[in-house]
């Protein structure tokens, strides 16, 4: 891990600590206090296995909470590799208080690479715990002993409830994943995931309860962990939920659709001719072409229409036209996410559709996508 001194802050909450395989690792605020709160609940333990410790158990139950997290880490990395490996961007690996997530950009293009990049995690996190678990009676009763065998614990155990069917789960995206698989309709697998990971939030916040049935009396830290991690479960799967009923107005959007037809001009052409030129065409965009009809510009609407009309015969298209680069060229036939995600990537108020052949189609304009996903 590369060192992260003089780094700079990043989003607010969370520090940048440093970078793994060239992704960036940050870390929350709030997980000082997740350390602080495991090592209050070790020390105690820590204390009867090794006795001579004395307050030093609190140090060695943050050492622990620090471990613990380096697992967590591995688990992360695991899900940026995979994602890497199906060429998709992944922005930073974040831990916090209930554990990690990586930002990946994008979507998993197919099902069995959603699947992949999900349950990396989960097997990472029970082959750290099965390791552990084996070589545990290599270590002498005492801390060590003690730390061995509460990492396969804890690796075990995350495993297997990040394998749980529900959003933001792995285990939901897996179920995500099989969901889109079976049927072909990604926004089924999400919604259903997103239902799983609501009821795995109601069994969450009945967890105490589940204790009493068992004969077992719970205490404060299961009420808050209920809660906790309750509250998260519910608010994952709610995103998640909100998500697919927006995707589902996506394919509306379409490109060709919502173009405005567009006339080629020179660049030396008074603004006022290719307005009468639009005009006369029905036009609704211009764009700057060379004399073998390469475009290299699109004259800005919103500058032509605040441009008083006896100043439009002295100011040619070239003076409003933004210059093109192949980002702000777009396929027509883009449509719903990936044309979203073509627009993302270069953010500006117009486009260029052009055809397979290279021909000019029309002009994209934002404010017409905006209004069209509203409308949807």
């Amino acid at each position: 891990m590369d060192d992260a001194s003089g780094g700079p802050p990043q989003r607010g909450g969370s520090f940048r600590l440093g970078r793994v395989a060239g992704i960036d690792v940050n870390v929350a605020h709030s997980w000082f206090l997740i350390v602080g709160l495991i090592a209050l609940l070790l020390a105690p333990r820590i204390q009867v296995a090794a006795p001579g410790l004395g307050n030093w158990a609190y140090l060695a139950g943050g050492a622990f909470a620090v471990l613990l997290y380096v697992s967590v880490l591995l688990h992360e990395i695991s899900h940026a590799l995979a994602a890497r490996a199906f060429q998709m961007p992944v922005r930073s690996i974040n831990l916090h208080f209930l554990g990690g997530a990586t930002e990946i950009e994008g979507e998993a293009a197919t099902p069995w690479r959603e699947f992949v990049i999900a349950v990396v995690g989960p097997i990472t996190s029970l082959l750290i715990g099965g390791a552990a678990w084996l070589v545990i009676d290599l270590f002498e009763p005492g801390l060590l002993h003690l730390a061995v065998s509460y990492l396969a614990g804890a690796n075990l155990l995350v495993g297997v409830l990040n394998l749980v069917p529900g959003l933001p789960l792995d285990g939901g995206r897996v179920l995500q994943a099989v969901v889109w698989g079976v049927t072909r309709r990604r926004a089924l697998g999400v919604t259903v995931a997103a239902w799983g990971g609501r009821l795995a939030a109601v069994t969450a916040m009945l967890y105490p309860a589940l204790l009493l049935s068992f004969g077992v009396s719970p205490d404060i830290v299961d009420y808050l962990f209920g809660f906790i991690v309750g509250g998260f479960l519910w608010a994952g799967a709610t995103q998640a939920l909100v998500l697919a009923r927006l995707r589902s107005k996506l394919p509306a959007l379409q490109a060709r659709k919502l173009a405005r037809p567009a006339i080629g001009v020179p660049a030396d052409l008074p603004v006022a001719e290719a307005v009468r030129r639009a005009q006369e065409a029905h036009a609704g965009s211009l764009v700057v072409v060379t004399a073998d009809g390469r475009p290299t510009g699109i004259v800005n609407g919103a500058a032509v229409r605040s441009t008083p009309p006896e100043r439009q015969p002295w100011l040619s298209c070239g003076d409003l036209a933004r210059r093109l680069d192949d980002s702000l060229q777009l396929d027509a036939d883009l449509s719903g996410e990936a044309l979203l995600q073509a627009m993302n990537r270069t953010p500006s108020t117009e486009y260029l559709l052009t055809e397979a052949d290279g021909s000019i189609y029309g002009v994209l304009v934002t404010t017409d996508v905006d209004a069209a996903f509203k409308a949807a």
